[in-house]
């Protein structure tokens, strides 16, 4: 676009925004806005029959449009000081319905007119756009009362006297009514018609905005089900692998950081894990101070969930060692725990919503993570099993697991 027409864009935005207030709704401004554009629009046509009827010596029928100027110039400075749409709406639908029929006849009648009653018509459907059809009807019963009147009244309009009009410029003005009253109506309909896509695309962005901001927190299937309908949603898993991470030595470390260097780094730690948990098709659950949570296997069932959790887990160990040395002198490790079995798997909340896991498994891999060691990923005998094969295990042996007793774990070398 040119500058020049950016220009004419901008002037035409802030013309129509001249009796908005702070906090009036979208749809109040795109009313008042195409309005006022119509009518200043009709005004500088105006200047025409202005212009045109002092030349032919017709002082009254030129006192009329310019009586309209006046009164349009007189409303858009009221309106600027006052922000009063409603006076300045209800004055120019007065105007359209009244200064036509009475220049049609101060002219004498339709003919002599050349149909000046035509500018009449903006009055109902400009109050259709701007008031809805029930508030419009009243201006549609005035504008068919108005033409009655002039149709009784055009015999003796033209037996009386007449404005001495050439034929040919009868004909013209016949054209610049009908050419007239189209342009003032497709400005107000096209001013709409722009708003409204500007609307709609506004509409489309956040829609994308608040999808992506939803998927952030929701797994896709997840956020379907809950756009479709608000009931509780809860899904039965009964194969899915839980895996806890926790860094070990953040808490002594965020002691002596600066709280942007401190979040700085969590964001850097995390948003990795979040890469790789992507990477492998998982789905992360959530982040509880410096502990971080995903899982595999849901909300869609996959036979390598086990395997998938695993490469995450020893990808996320190095990640932290690799981040640690760079940063801050290889004094962070992680800790992970990972646990297979069946989940109770849904969504609580209304107004923040969390996708959240429960059950045995879950509660079992937060014992592998707390009872784990830094720098190695622990799994229970069951995890184990499901990746014999594919990993190289090293046996913990027996450990007594708070709220669990006894329990037989292992700890993940690396792939075979």
């Amino acid at each position: 676009m040119s500058g020049n027409s950016t220009h004419r864009v901008g002037l035409l935005e802030r013309l129509a925004d001249i009796g908005a207030r702070p906090g009036d709704p979208d749809d109040e401004r795109l009313r008042s806005g195409a309005l006022i554009l119509a009518t200043v629009g009709i005004a500088t046509i105006s200047f025409v029959w202005v212009i045109t009827y002092l030349v032919l010596d017709e002082p009254l029928p030129a006192s009329i449009p310019a009586l309209y100027q006046v009164v349009t110039l007189v409303g858009l400075v009221v309106l600027a000081r006052t922000k009063r749409f409603d006076v300045y709406r209800t004055t120019q639908l007065t105007c359209f319905l009244a200064l036509p029929a009475l220049l049609q006849a101060s002219l004498g009648g339709f003919v002599a007119s050349s149909g000046m009653v035509l500018w009449c018509v903006i009055t109902p459907l400009a109050a259709l756009a701007m008031l809805g059809w029930r508030r419009s009807m009243p201006w549609l019963v005035a504008f068919f009362a108005v033409l009655a009147a002039l149709t009784a009244l055009d015999p003796a309009l033209a037996r009386g006297d007449p404005a001495e009009l050439p034929s040919g410029l009868v004909i013209m003005f016949f054209v610049l009514n009908i050419s007239g009253l189209m342009l003032g109506s497709f400005v107000m309909l096209a001013y709409f018609v722009h708003q409204r896509e500007l609307a709609h695309s506004a509409l489309e962005a956040e829609r994308e905005r608040s999808e992506r901001l939803l998927l952030n927190v929701l797994p896709a299937p997840i956020a379907e089900q809950l756009k479709r309908h608000e009931g509780v949603i809860a899904e039965q898993h009964d194969d899915v692998t839980v895996l806890f991470a926790d860094l070990v030595g953040f808490t002594a470390m965020s002691a002596e950081m600066d709280p942007a260097t401190l979040v700085g780094l969590l964001d850097e730690i995390f948003s990795s894990f979040d890469t790789l948990a992507d990477a492998e098709g998982l789905e992360k659950i959530k982040t509880i101070g410096d502990a971080y949570m995903v899982a595999g296997g849901l909300p869609a069932p996959r036979s390598d969930h086990a395997e998938a959790v695993a490469r995450v887990a020893l990808a996320m160990r190095d990640e932290v060692a690799a981040i640690s040395s760079r940063i801050v002198g290889g004094s962070l490790s992680i800790r992970i725990g990972i646990d297979t079995g069946p989940v109770v798997a849904g969504v609580i909340g209304r107004r923040k919503f969390i996708y959240d896991l429960w059950g045995d498994t879950v509660n079992t891999a937060s014992r592998m993570e707390s009872h784990g060691l830094p720098g190695r990923v622990q799994v229970t005998a069951r995890a184990a099993a499901r990746l014999e094969g594919s990993f190289e295990l090293e046996p913990r042996g027996t450990i007594d697991v708070k709220g669990k007793g006894p329990m037989e774990t292992c700890l993940i070398i690396g792939p075979v």
